[in-house]
């Protein structure tokens, strides 16, 4: 699997940026306001953006190994 440049990068800013934002932002927001499940909607945000970087790590590995196969 290889992701393109474009998907990638929209990616990266999701697991790195996005969801960790938004997992804390819920998590604060829970607790003021009584929100429910203020643990366990952030562990899942929080899962799915390590899911997302692993799939962001097999791209890279993966494009990695192709790209100095060739150079040798």
């Amino acid at each position: 699997m290889k992701l393109n440049d474009n998907v990638y990068n929209i990616l990266k800013w999701v697991a790195l940026i996005a969801l960790p934002a938004l997992a804390f932002f819920y998590s604060q927001l829970g607790a003021i306001w009584g929100l429910p499940y203020t643990a366990e909607i952030p562990d899942t945000i929080n899962a799915i953006a390590v899911l997302i970087g692993v799939l962001i790590g097999v791209s890279t590995y993966n494009y990695n190994k192709e790209n100095t196969s060739t150079l040798d």
